[in-house]
């Protein structure tokens, strides 16, 4: 089965196109595919540490310029602050506070945001973080990833895992922005001006936020080996991809 070069393509970003601060392998021939194919693509990325700008400007750094959207979990967020609530209290690393200057905090906001804070996870900030919400602030997740890989080979235990304590103290559902969100998928696909697309192309490096997310919302999902996924996959998991590659050029051979 060959994939259609007139779907929706729905890309990744963080171990799939950069791994660590470098460019995947094939990454340049990879994106001159889809330019010279005129395939419609969106770069998509949980990140909470840069902004869809960041992403084209990291591009453009290794001399790559294209014409594409790029959004991440930055960009959602902040919209979705703005159409939401007049104050929220939120949680993301010193780098990230920059894009959040427009976003009013108050000592009982209408809502607390979870991103990424790295090493300076301490009792005293989930502990604050919880009595806000315990008090009637919605919890808003950037994402709910468990783990990265920032260096593109050790991983780190990510923001996830501290939104789920915050669930499970204060008995209150996050809303999630990120991937697996269908709200997210859809965010990149009405970049590409095709929100109602029946079908659409995911290719990812994690098995839950990218795959399940996107076949859960008609997508289809290809899996590449470069990132948090190792080969082979175990034949206890229920997320099956309908595609796996080990390389970007892989995908390229996946086009008819």
């Amino acid at each position: 089965m060959k994939l259609s070069r007139s779907l929706p393509f729905l890309i990744d970003f963080d171990g799939v196109l950069k791994l660590g601060n470098d460019l995947a392998p094939d990454a340049i021939e990879f994106l001159d595919f889809l330019n010279e194919s005129k395939i419609n693509f969106c770069l998509l990325s949980n990140s909470t540490l840069n902004s869809g700008k960041d992403i084209l400007n990291f591009l453009k750094s290794k001399n790559i310029s294209i014409q594409c959207p790029a959004i991440t979990s930055i960009d959602a967020t902040i919209s979705y602050l703005k159409k939401n609530y007049k104050t929220a209290s939120v949680y993301v690393s010193d780098k990230t506070k920059k894009y959040f200057e427009e976003i009013k905090d108050s000592t009982s906001p209408e809502a607390v945001v979870i991103g990424d804070l790295g090493n300076k996870w301490t009792f005293d900030i989930l502990n604050e973080i919880f009595t806000k919400v315990k008090n009637g602030a919605e919890l808003v997740a950037m994402h709910k990833n468990k783990f990265w890989m920032p260096d593109g080979k050790n991983i780190l235990l990510d923001a996830g895992a501290f939104v789920n304590a915050i669930e499970y103290a204060s008995d209150k559902k996050a809303i999630l922005i990120g991937k697996p969100s269908e709200n997210y998928f859809k965010a990149g696909l009405k970049n590409l001006n095709m929100e109602s697309a029946g079908k659409f192309l995911m290719l990812g490096d994690d098995l839950e936020t990218d795959i399940w997310g996107a076949k859960n919302c008609g997508g289809i999902g290809i899996l590449i080996f470069t990132g948090k996924t190792s080969y082979p996959l175990s034949g206890n998991i229920l997320i099956r991809p309908d595609f796996q590659v080990h390389s970007l050029k892989d995908v390229i051979n996946l086009f008819d």
